[in-house]
């Protein structure tokens, strides 16, 4: 089965940046919402930014202005870009689709590995 495939993690020091990519060739994301996901050790996975197909996004407070969520997809690619990372952005960062920004809360569609963001001095 095709799945997610999450890519551009590594570790830097607080205040560096990471563009994070987000593919999978069984799907055209065109047709869907995308957001990224993150989750620590001991801690539910959580909903950080989303894109919807007519390009609106959404953020939680703890990521905005510093993340910045954008697709291509005449690539069928999602993008997360992290600037001015802090600590408690460490984390294994993933992606999913949805049809809107409110179902991507609850998305469960073939979870692939994640890539790791590690911040720290």
């Amino acid at each position: 089965q095709d799945h997610f495939v999450e890519s551009g993690g590594g570790s830097v020091e607080p205040g560096g940046s990471l563009r994070l990519t987000c593919s999978r060739s069984g799907i055209l994301f065109a047709r869907y919402a995308v957001g990224w996901y993150r989750q620590t050790p001991g801690k539910q996975r959580e909903l950080v930014a989303s894109i919807a197909e007519d390009l609106t996004t959404k953020y939680i407070a703890d990521v905005t202005g510093r993340f910045t969520i954008s697709r291509d997809n005449a690539e069928n690619t999602v993008y997360l870009q992290m600037n001015s990372l802090k600590p408690e952005d460490t984390a294994v960062y993933y992606c999913n689709r949805g049809v809107s920004h409110r179902d991507l809360i609850d998305a469960n569609y073939a979870w692939g590995q994640g890539t790791q963001v590690i911040v720290s001095p």
